[in-house]
């Protein structure tokens, strides 16, 4: 019996190293206490979890513990160096979850209650920044993201580490080229808003009331002219110089509060 828990342990290790590293694509790769205790809340489902002893040393992870436990099956307390070998970060939290990836698609984004305030993201390709422009989105009440073909995974370890769970939570659809997504906004009757530094426009300009599409490229010189034109509207943040651009996350954050504002939200 014994052999064959070893076994499993490492088939399981060998599994999480290829989700990990992008190689098995059915599986999410979840790591650290925060982010398991995210994972549940959203019903994720788990596949196996390894951990530490030491996790169950404090309260919040024996807690944590308890609940993978009656969630999933294969749970196994494995090695420090077993799980280190395992880990996507220098100091290993102690677990480390594979779960089921949730559904993504575009009927996700239709689904979404609420009017239309879609973030676009075009060919964003720094999972740490794409994670945080998904805590942005959620925080600031957007009702889905899209991550067009050429984007990073968005449910990518680093992404996720920069979402803080909020990769599981929101509606996500992945992979269309940007032509199909603002041709699906055309039939939704959501208006697409680019942002350009020389939009005449500023992004508190426009009615934020109504269905739209904050379309957002990517962070090394963000939108093409053509790409910028092949919205409805553009919009600029003002900024004083000589700085000329903000990271994605923050740029996004100017512009959905500014609708949050308009919408009431609070």
């Amino acid at each position: 019996m014994a052999d064959i828990i070893t076994s499993r342990k490492n088939q399981f290790a060998q599994r999480a190293r290829a989700v990990r590293e992008g190689r098995e694509r059915e599986l999410v790769f979840v790591e650290g206490v925060r982010l398991c205790e995210e994972a549940l809340r959203a019903s994720v489902v788990f596949e196996a979890v390894l951990y530490t002893r030491g996790l169950s040393d404090e309260g919040r992870g024996d807690s944590l513990l308890q609940k993978l436990r009656d969630v999933c099956p294969n749970t196994y307390a494995v090695s420090d160096d077993v799980l280190e070998s395992v880990s996507d970060t220098k100091t290993p939290q102690g677990v480390v979850a594979l779960a089921r990836r949730p559904q993504t698609g575009r009927e996700r984004i239709e689904q979404a209650a609420g009017v239309p305030l879609v973030v676009v993201l075009h060919q964003a390709n720094n999972p740490s920044n794409v994670g945080a422009v998904l805590r942005v989105a959620e925080a600031a009440g957007a009702t889905g993201v899209v991550l067009t073909r050429g984007s990073t995974d968005p449910l990518s370890p680093k992404s996720l580490r920069g979402s803080m769970g909020s990769a599981f939570r929101l509606p996500l659809w992945t992979g269309p080229a940007l032509e199909e997504v603002l041709a699906w906004c055309v039939g939704r009757g959501i208006s697409t808003v680019a942002t350009a530094a020389a939009a005449p426009t500023l992004h508190t300009g426009l009615d934020w009331t109504r269905p739209r599409a904050v379309v957002l490229g990517p962070e090394a010189g963000g939108l093409s002219v053509e790409e910028a034109r092949a919205a409805d509207d553009a919009v600029r943040i003002p900024m004083r110089g000589p700085v000329e651009s903000l990271n994605l996350a923050t740029a996004l954050a100017v512009v959905l509060y500014e609708a949050a504002r308009q919408r009431d939200f609070s």
